[in-house]
């Protein structure tokens, strides 16, 4: 088996930390499984439903703002000035 060594942040570290006591296993173990799945499925209708159920969950105040800053920047359809030149 290779060795490899990861320099990672604290934060990253605490995280995996957590996770590992969570499931009662090591550091390295889970670790190693989170590396082996991306390794071996990317790319896959598998990750893309990851991904995408890691996308932030938006509250419906979040959607009205977005549909609030379409609609100020929303252009008229005909501007009839705009052919007289």
């Amino acid at each position: 088996m290779t060795q490899l060594t990861l320099h990672i942040s604290d934060d990253l570290a605490r995280y995996l930390e957590g996770i590992a006591a969570v499931q009662k296993k090591s550091v390295e173990q889970v670790a190693l499984e989170r590396l082996s799945g991306v390794a071996e499925d990317a790319g896959s209708p598998g990750a893309v439903l990851r991904a995408m159920s890691k996308l932030p969950h938006l509250s419906p105040a979040d959607v009205d703002d977005l549909e609030a800053a379409i609609a100020a920047g929303q252009l008229p359809v005909s501007d009839p000035r705009t052919f007289e030149e």
